[in-house]
C-alpha cells in the first residue's frame, strides 16, 4: 500500500479533523510485517487528497490485476475496510466492497513533460 502523505495529502490545513500520523501507524500496525506500507510524495491526484494505493500481489499482477487507488479517505471506517480488503488479498483476490468501491477513484494520467 501507497499512502501519500505530501502537499495536500497528510495536511491538516486542508483536513484538520483527521489525525494523519495515527491514521498512518494505524496502517502499519494492522498491516506489516505482511503488508508493505509507505508513504510517497504528491501522486497527483491532490483534488481527491488523502489518497492510497493499493498494490496487487506477485502472483495476482500477473493474472492481470492492476493497482486499485482510492481518494478522500478521511474515515476510520474505510481505513478499517481497506484493512479488512487487503488482508483477505486485495486487488485481483478479493473482491472489492461495495463500500469502498465508494472511495475509487482514477489515477493521474501520466505524461512526458
Amino acid at each position: 500500500m501507497t499512502v501519500c502523505r505530501d502537499c495536500c495529502c497528510g495536511s491538516r490545513t486542508k483536513h484538520p479533523g483527521v489525525d494523519h500520523d495515527a491514521q498512518l501507524d494505524g496502517l502499519r500496525a494492522a498491516l506489516e510485517p505482511v503488508h508493505r506500507v509507505r508513504t510517497s510524495l504528491c501522486l497527483d491526484v491532490c483534488s481527491q487528497s488523502n489518497v492510497m494505493v493499493v498494490q496487487p500481489g506477485s502472483a495476482a499482477r500477473r493474472g492481470g490485476a492492476r493497482p486499485v487507488w482510492f481518494g478522500l479517505v478521511l474515515d476510520d471506517a474505510v481505513v478499517s475496510d481497506l484493512v479488512a480488503w487487503i488482508r483477505s488479498g486485495g486487488p485481483g483476490v478479493a473482491a472489492l466492497p461495495a463500500v469502498l468501491e465508494l472511495s475509487v477513484i482514477t489515477p493521474p494520467v501520466l505524461t512526458d513533460r
